[in-house]
């Protein structure tokens, strides 16, 4: 009888489950046929490069095939779309290493991102993400952001010694964003994006607000697609005095792919980094085009991270570095989710191996135009097992043999200095150097000077090699006491080989008590200037559109064979101001309250207190005697 009820509920069960099998067994036979779909393709021959590596296309496949679901939702709509839209997104990681003449050593990181979506369509709502972060995403949506710029510095790049970064940056934090013309309150946007801001990054960005934002007119233009002249879409702030420390890394490194676990990511130890003579980290987002007809758009999030690691400090005096010396880990793998991991090495001025000694070797070599000089690089392709040997470890050794001589000194420099005596007026010189011997060409000054600083415009100057040069464009913004800063900005030619200088004269204001900093004798920060320009190039520069050119040459895009951009940050001020003497205050503060806690306090103790008689109590054998006494009926003691 139990076998009996035992079957006829097994037959039950089967019953419901065939009764239920449409829904779930058409999602299990499609997720099969896709299964059976990528082991198909798997086995399938793939065409393979020259360099050994799989294909683009047949990886952007297989990445199809692999998101190739369908979602329902509760509305009946698919899910599809946003799947693959997230599958779409590509990720590459590139270390450059290039020995400097002065015996230091510069490496720099580039982490790129790219995802074909669009976060400014109205009806688009992305919810999906892969390999580009959320919280970027989210911020670019939400506060309607076409670029976004931003860097936080450690030190000063010295370009004298060490000539040109791939992309400048100046000490402390720098802040620049163009926002979409659709945008109606661009300062209330900008407020909320600088204290979003600080909450990723763990920073001060939260102190930004409209006594130091600018407006450039023409120094910062977009980097990426279109050509935005509207000015009053964009923010331009910076803070001087900002302290980079492992908590802005720590954040910065969350936004990478693969985190600090795997690929490049694993040699960012912030024990060594900020053991250095340079470090600067960056972040910039910005619209790019994915072909050379630009019929495809995508966003690109590139991550940056420059370090110069001193002779002396980090090399002990030797002239001989490698990965473990440097960041103290090697290589082992490349990041998973990386379509190209690669290491390169500058070996320019090293052809025949004179100056030092790179191993291990590689067969792999490739030139590239940058800065308008042509380099040569040895290339190290992590992708590629035998790139690590049999060790599955990549350590490279840079061994010097000799002296590295001298060093050209790059065609654009510029550097900045307060001048005068006394707390009341002084000069702001700016000095720009044209190091071409024969080539003339204009730059681009822009200087913002906070409102305390009064700049008298008309004392205004610009010599080159002694004469006066007249700049050709001019555009001053005045400052409001406590509202904005001051804002000028010039276009200078600087004449071939020579040396221009801009002055002017400003008088120092005397600020409230509660607006002075915590140590006001130390000095008042003022950001460095920006010197932009086209700079004549040493060869032809390639203007064509291409998706194997290294990441550190094509930041800025090239549109002319003849010239470069190039952006030169100068040295920040530090300026005195009138300064009361704050240990007055606290004398006058203390002498008071002793008056009043004495003085007062006594004559209103005087003015409320009561005096009463008490008499005084007789003794324990007193009272005892009396009480036995009136027991007794006999008169009591006195």
């Amino acid at each position: 009888m139990a076998a009996h009820r035992c079957g006829l509920s097994l037959a039950f069960i089967l019953i419901l489950s065939s009764l239920a099998c449409p829904s779930s067994c058409d999602a299990l036979e499609k997720a099969n046929e896709n299964t059976g779909e990528k082991q198909r393709v798997s086995d399938t021959p793939r065409e393979v490069n020259t360099d050994g590596r799989i294909a683009a296309e047949d990886l952007n496949e297989r990445q199809w095939q692999s998101t190739d679901a369908e979602l329902d939702r509760s509305d009946g709509t698919k899910d599809s779309e946003s799947f693959t839209a997230a599958a779409r997104d590509q990720f590459q990681e590139e270390l450059v290493i290039r020995p400097l003449h002065s015996g230091d050593i510069y490496a720099s990181f580039q982490f790129r991102t790219l995802w074909d979506t669009d976060f400014l369509q109205e009806r688009q709502k992305v919810s999906h993400y892969r390999l580009f972060p959320k919280s970027l995403g989210q911020v670019l949506s939400k506060f309607s952001v076409r670029e976004l710029h931003i860097s936080f510095t450690q030190g000063f790049w010295r370009t004298m010694q060490w000539g040109q970064p791939f992309i400048p940056s100046p000490p402390g934090a720098e802040l620049w964003v163009w926002f979409h013309d659709t945008v109606s309150d661009v300062d209330g946007n900008w407020k909320e994006l600088t204290n979003v801001l600080s909450g990723i990054f763990c920073a001060s960005l939260n102190f930004i607000d409209l006594t130091n934002t600018v407006q450039p007119s023409a120094s910062f233009k977009p980097l990426g697609l279109g050509n935005a002249t509207d000015h009053r879409f964009l923010r331009y702030a910076t803070l001087p005095r900002e302290i980079v420390c492992t908590e802005n890394l720590t954040p910065w490194k969350k936004l990478l792919p693969c985190g600090s676990k795997a690929g490049l990511s694993v040699l960012l130890k912030s024990e060594k980094l900020f053991h250095s003579s340079f470090h600067s980290q960056a972040v910039h987002i910005r619209p790019v085009c994915q072909d050379e007809q630009c019929t495809s758009k995508a966003w690109e999030l590139r991550q940056t991270l420059n370090v110069v690691f001193d002779l002396y400090t980090s090399g002990q005096g030797k002239k001989e570095w490698s990965l473990f010396k440097m960041f103290s880990r090697t290589l082992t793998e490349a990041c998973p989710l990386a379509t190209s991991s690669k290491v390169y090495v500058d070996i320019t001025d090293n052809p025949e191996g004179e100056l030092f000694e790179l191993s291990p070797a590689t067969p792999l070599l490739s030139q590239a135009v940058v800065l308008g000089d042509r380099r040569t690089y040895s290339v190290f392709d992590l992708t590629r097992a035998e790139t690590f040997g049999q060790l599955r470890s990549l350590n490279l050794l840079l061994r010097w043999k000799g002296d590295s001589g001298g060093m050209l000194r790059p065609l654009l420099h510029a550097e900045r200095y307060v001048a005068g005596f006394g707390l009341q007026t002084g000069e702001i010189h700016t000095v720009i150097y044209n190091n071409h011997p024969y080539r003339a060409f204009p730059v681009l000054l822009m200087d913002s000077v906070p409102w305390y600083l009064q700049l008298y415009i008309h004392t205004l100057t610009v010599t080159s090699k002694s004469r006066d040069n007249k700049p050709s464009y001019i555009h001053y913004q005045p400052a409001k006491d406590r509202h904005r800063p001051h804002l000028l900005e010039m276009l200078i030619q600087l004449p071939p080989h020579s040396m221009t200088e801009v002055t002017v004269q400003f008088e120092r204001a005397l600020l409230k008590w509660t607006e002075y900093t915590p140590d006001p004798n130390h000095g008042f920060y003022v950001g460095s200037s920006v010197v932009s320009a086209l700079v004549p190039s040493m060869v032809a520069m390639n203007t064509n559109f291409t998706q194997d050119q290294p990441l550190f040459s094509s930041f800025v895009p090239v549109k002319e064979e003849s010239s470069y951009f190039v952006r030169v940050y100068t040295e920040p001020l530090l300026v005195n101001l009138p300064t009361p003497d704050f240990s007055m205050p606290y004398n006058v503060i203390c002498l008071t309250c002793t008056v009043v806690a004495v003085g007062y306090g006594s004559f209103y103790n005087l003015l409320t207190r009561t005096f009463q008689v008490d008499e005084p109590s007789l003794p324990l054998a007193k009272r005892l005697a009396n009480l036995i006494r009136r027991i007794r009926g006999v008169p009591l003691l006195a």
